[in-house]
């Protein structure tokens, strides 16, 4: 298992044209979140089939994937590094912490967050996540967010509500959905607990935030909390 033979495995996966297809779902144009990002066009499946076949490719390697200039080199990185948090977790851990600066698109940031910063902070105290929820990094903001999805799956809901009040003055589109996900997420487990959180922050709450989290709800009541 050689880092040579996984690139040259990932770029036989190549579809011709799909960069173009998703540079736009990845933000990847001038001034957009993703520029200066590369897009081979590879789709995510087969991806994560060229991660499992180099499942034991060599820890420094993995870093170099980490910090590639391709999304895809990065995405493959994060996944083994996924499948490795649970025989290594504080070196994975500490690692995806001190590399966030490579974690740098929302598929990247939803694919590891909760499986990696989420499971080792279920137990143990998460200071970290209201360090990252202040940064100026919109990827850091999100990888706070996106941790919390593992505590909403474990009926822990504290976290979420406090990092997604912090953020309701935040400006990017990007922590708005991730906001307004991790709150619905919260309501389809304990709803009222949702609803409360909304009717306390509608007036202010990003138009995008709010969407998203009442999107489950019956048609009547999503109009009701909609109305300013």
């Amino acid at each position: 298992m050689t880092l040579e033979a996984l690139r040259s495995e990932l770029r036989a996966l190549v579809e011709p044209g799909r960069a173009e297809v998703v540079a736009p779902y990845l933000g990847i144009r001038p001034g957009g979140y993703g520029e200066g990002d590369i897009a081979l066009g590879v789709r995510v499946p087969a991806a994560r089939r060229v991660a499992c076949n180099h499942r034991d490719l060599p820890f420094e390697d993995v870093l170099e994937l980490l910090r590639s200039p391709v999304h895809e080199e990065r995405l493959v990185a994060l996944v083994l590094l996924v499948r490795r948090y649970p025989s290594d977790p504080e070196r994975v851990y500490d690692l995806y912490l001190s590399s966030t600066a490579y974690v740098n698109n929302w598929d990247l940031v939803d694919g590891s967050a909760p499986q990696i910063v989420g499971t080792h902070l279920l137990e143990r105290p998460r200071d970290v996540l209201y360090r990252l929820v202040e940064s100026d990094s919109v990827w850091e903001r999100r990888i706070a967010v996106l941790a919390t999805f593992t505590f909403i799956r474990a009926g822990d809901y504290d976290d979420t509500l406090a990092l997604c009040e912090v953020l309701l003055g935040d400006r990017h589109d990007l922590i708005h959905k991730a906001t307004g996900w991790m709150l619905r997420e919260v309501g389809k487990r304990d709803r009222s607990t949702m609803v409360a959180f909304v009717e306390r922050h509608r007036s202010e709450m990003p138009r995008t935030m709010l969407r998203y989290a009442i999107e489950k709800l019956e048609p009547a009541e999503r109009r009701r909390l909609m109305a300013r």
